[in-house]
């Protein structure tokens, strides 16, 4: 029998579910925290630590057999001491000291829940998750704050980065590639702090969106023909309004046929295409040296020959090159950036375009953004904790000093239903975009459809 089956195996009937697996590993009773196995905890733990240690044990062997042979271990100092310790619990015990020992702990049973897309550690007391769009407080907790940073160490580590009061603050990936962010004492007084953003493992499609109440199926449409068809578009919104998901579908509308860059700070964007080649920035290191960030990444792609630029997210004075990329030849580029609205989106642009150092008039700017963007999509996160794209923006041109917009589709809410469920219309304005016959000299059908109700 396999590590994963045996594992699987030792579940006893109240672990069946990841809640009630979170629960009964967090050691947590109501609001107080009691956990009888500590101690033994404690000690099996610093055995097989120092098993770990042992360079016999190292010697030749790979990982699944080194995990292996742990899991043995642990079920037979566990099984020393049988007389103490009821059989419902042995397995319980097992499965929390290997989770300790070689994964993140009491984090696995939320890993592994897949309702669960958003893991928040305010210190190693309070853990919360987010689940359908709402925030909840699980029953799960750490030892204290040297388990927490014993299991963060663990996560940084293996992506060759580190976390200490020299670099408080650090962005990591786990390995099914769920982004991860972190930041420590002294800069978090509340302990260790921990947000994981889940990467779901069967990435989401138009038909989800479509599904969830998302977009509405001639949106979708569109957008498709707007990617084939070369445009340049940036997605908008808010923290956690669903950007990089949005991201990825319409990736996925890329043909196969096309060199595609991807740059990000976390690799995100799960393209299926075979020509990809994927970016990720690099911090300093100890010295304060060796820092590779996006507009460097960026830079140096624009000499890759690439058909598509796809950065997972402009922040900073990358957002120059990008918009110098989108009009030196690179059409079909892909972008997110943090904005309520397409109209405050441009003035972000701005802001962050001035944050390259380059004196740049800011009516160049606007004819910069003007000239190379072609779409604004705006995806917004509603108070029912559903994401919906609320705009799509055609960025029109100059007019004057303003870079004018129109919208092609928009979402008109309608209140919420007797469930507390938004409900509303995605409707089209019926404005027909400027680029339609660029699209039809790409050979993109256009659809009379999409632009009417």
């Amino acid at each position: 029998m396999g590590l994963l089956e045996r594992i699987e195996k030792q579940k006893s009937p109240l672990q069946q579910s990841p809640a009630a697996e979170a629960a009964l590993f967090s050691g947590k009773i109501g609001n107080s925290y009691v956990d009888e196995y500590a101690d033994l905890k404690d000690r099996i733990h610093g055995e097989i630590i120092e098993l770990i240690n042992h360079d016999m044990f190292s010697k030749g062997k790979t990982e699944d057999v080194k995990d292996e042979y742990i899991l043995q271990s642990i079920e037979s100092l566990v099984d020393e001491n049988g007389n103490t310790i009821p059989r419902s619990d042995r397995s319980r015990l097992v499965r929390e000291i290997f989770n300790n020992v070689v994964g993140l702990g009491p984090l696995e049973p939320l890993l592994a829940d897949p309702e669960i897309t958003e893991i928040m550690v305010n210190g190693p007391r309070n853990v919360y998750v987010e689940r359908r769009g709402k925030l909840e407080l699980t029953s799960t907790c750490f030892k204290d704050s040297g388990h927490l940073m014993n299991v963060l160490n663990r996560i940084v580590s293996s992506v060759g980065r580190r976390v200490d009061e020299s670099s408080p603050m650090v962005d990591a990936r786990l390995a099914d590639g769920s982004r991860i962010n972190a930041i420590i004492p002294p800069l978090a007084l509340n302990g260790p702090t921990i947000t994981i953003r889940k990467f779901s493992k069967t990435p989401f499609t138009e038909s989800d969106l479509i599904r969830f109440g998302s977009v509405s199926p001639k949106m979708m449409s569109f957008l498709e023909a707007c990617v084939k068809g070369k445009m340049n578009i940036i997605v908008s919104g808010g923290t956690g309004s669903g950007k990089t998901t949005l991201l990825n579908v319409l990736s996925g509308y890329i043909p196969g046929n096309e060199r595609i860059v991807t740059i990000e700070d976390a690799a995100e964007i799960q393209l299926r295409q075979e020509h990809i080649v994927t970016l990720e920035s690099r911090p300093a290191n100890f010295e304060h040296a060796g820092q590779v960030t996006i507009r460097d990444l960026v830079r140096n792609a624009l000499r890759m020959r690439p058909d598509r630029i796809i950065v997972g997210e402009v922040r900073s004075g990358e957002t120059l090159d990008m918009l110098q990329a989108m009009n030196t030849g690179h059409d079909g580029s892909l972008t997110t950036a943090h904005a309520n609205t397409p109209r405050d989106l441009i003035s972000r642009l701005e802001t962050m375009v001035l944050m390259s150092g380059m004196e740049i008039p800011i009516k160049a700017i606007r004819e910069q953004v003007a000239s190379a963007l072609n779409i604004i999509v705006q995806q917004s996160r509603m108070r029912d904790g559903s994401r919906k794209i609320t705009n799509i923006t055609e960025v029109v041109g100059m007019e004057g000093d303003i870079v004018t917009l129109q919208d092609l589709f928009y979402y008109k809410s309608e209140g919420l239903d007797p469930n507390g469920k938004l409900k509303g219309s995605f409707l089209a304005t019926g404005i027909r975009p400027g680029f339609l016959e660029k699209l039809s000299g790409n050979g993109i059908p256009i659809k009379d459809e999409w632009f009417y109700n």
